[in-house]
């Protein structure tokens, strides 16, 4: 596969597939309308004055992840009003303008704005730096808030700062360069490293700021090797530094060593990598073990059953089964080129399924739906670098 970055195509996997075009398009901006305009069972966005927010469905309060994954879509698929009124309610409710934290984002809000918190969440900060880079490329800078590319870069700055007198660390290791779970500890979620992002940082972020984000890229990559089994290309919800799952949950974190709700996305953000930037020969094996293990360890018929980090299928029940089945098939981008048969049959399956999965409704379906459009953007080739 030719980097995306190289030469600007992006493949069209579903219509590799051999699924018509004009369904492909329809269904995606389908899924989008459901998601910003559909019945109160559907929607998951909401307006409110000049401003708007996405609303986490199962737990009923607006996220730095939501309002960051709503600006991606909205800057993907061409949506200039939703994208501003979204950022416009983030900038405004979740900026956080002092203490330790200054110059981050609550990560939780309440519908009303108010804050339910006084902390970040990292994959939140990555996200609004990256739509508001896009979003001043494709629709050019505005004004005050509304100056994309310096909104963006002051996130990043503050991103990989060093504590001083009045604020607290940065969101990524200073020495391995590895990004926090939250800036107060020392220890990983492996679906917050997003390698393809860090290489425009180091582009597009403040001069001084750029060899970090260079570097993030790199160890980000190899801490995903460690961090997905040898065997079954699962990871775990977080992760010790070297790649291990952090199994000290206890009282404050809970349980988070298995292959569980965030979880999910890291074989969607290792396959969006292998799409715009090819850099990584290991991502291709990673994809072929990873749906070996879902298609004939776990079996479909166990998608719904929460997986220890080496794929043995537990008793459980996963929070977010639309979730599941959407990045699985992202992972056929890794192996969309191989000759190995039996690859071919599991990555087939796995878009099959998604393909025939229709969107989520009811009370949990924020996260699988946000999911959703993500690995089918990525399919139709409609995740892109702008």
């Amino acid at each position: 596969m030719t980097a995306a970055c190289l030469n600007g195509m992006y493949t069209n996997f579903f219509e590799k597939a051999g699924y018509p075009a004009d369904e492909i398009e329809r269904r995606l901006l389908g899924i989008f309308n459901t998601l910003f305009y559909g019945s109160e069972d559907e929607k998951i966005y909401h307006e409110t004055g000049d401003m708007g927010y996405l609303v986490d469905t199962g737990n009923i309060d607006a996220r730095t992840e939501g309002m960051s994954y709503g600006m991606m879509m909205c800057i993907q698929l061409d949506h200039k009003e939703e994208f501003d009124r979204i950022w416009k309610w983030a900038r405004t409710n979740m900026y956080l303008s002092e203490g330790r934290n200054q110059g981050f984002f609550c990560w939780s809000n309440a519908l009303d704005g108010s804050k339910n918190s006084d902390g970040p969440a990292p994959d939140g900060e990555e996200y609004f730096a990256a739509a508001l880079l896009f979003a001043s490329h494709r629709w050019g800078d505005g004004e005050g808030i509304f100056e994309y590319s310096r909104e963006a870069c002051d996130i990043l700055h503050n991103m990989i700062r060093e504590a001083d007198g009045t604020r607290g660390r940065g969101m990524f290791d200073r020495e391995n360069h590895l990004i926090r779970f939250v800036p107060e500890v020392d220890f990983t979620d492996p679906s917050y490293h997003l390698p393809h992002f860090y290489e425009l940082f180091s582009q597009w972020a403040y001069p001084e700021d750029r060899t970090f984000f260079a570097k993030a890229a790199s160890a980000s990559r190899q801490y995903l090797h460690k961090a997905c089994h040898e065997l079954s290309g699962l990871c775990a919800e977080y992760s010790y530094y070297d790649g291990t799952p952090y199994e000290k949950g206890g009282e404050i974190w809970g349980k988070h060593d298995w292959y569980y709700s965030d979880a999910y996305r890291t074989i969607m953000n290792i396959s969006l990598d292998h799409v715009w930037f090819c850099k990584d020969e290991w991502q291709e094996t990673e994809g072929a073990r990873f749906l070996n293990c879902m298609c004939q360890k776990v079996g479909e018929d166990n998608w719904d059953k929460v997986l220890d980090w080496d794929g043995t299928v537990r008793g459980e029940d996963v929070l977010h089964p639309v979730a599941v089945i959407a990045t699985n098939a992202a992972a056929y981008a890794l192996v969309s080129e191989t000759t190995v048969e039996t690859v071919s049959v599991n990555a087939k399956t796995c878009l099959d399924r998604f393909w025939n999965t229709p969107l989520r409704t009811g009370e949990r379906r924020y996260y699988d739906n946000c999911l959703y459009l993500f690995a089918f953007m990525l399919l139709s080739g409609r995740y892109r670098i702008w």
